[in-house]
């Protein structure tokens, strides 16, 4: 009985896994695949940098106004209670 127990509690070594090269083929690959994926990048012009820039430029000072507003009346509204 003794001899059925220990046949039943081995088991097998586990196969070992072939390992990956490290060093600079990985770099060498990462740089290729790099150089491609930047030649796939569209540039915008710089009359769209540009006209995106304004745009971002209105955006931002439009609601930079809004919102000095709002906190102005608020406080007003603020001072008149506390009064």
């Amino acid at each position: 009985m003794s001899n059925e127990i220990s046949n039943t509690t081995k088991s097998e070594p586990a196969p070992k896994k072939a390992k990956k090269k490290k060093g600079p083929n990985k770099i060498v690959k990462y740089l290729k695949d790099l150089r491609s994926e930047i030649k796939k990048v569209v540039w915008p012009s710089r009359k769209q940098v540009l006209n995106n820039t304004g745009i971002v430029l209105a955006t931002v000072i439009i609601t930079g106004i809004f919102l000095f507003g709002i906190d102005s009346l608020l406080g007003l509204l603020v001072n008149l209670l506390v009064k």
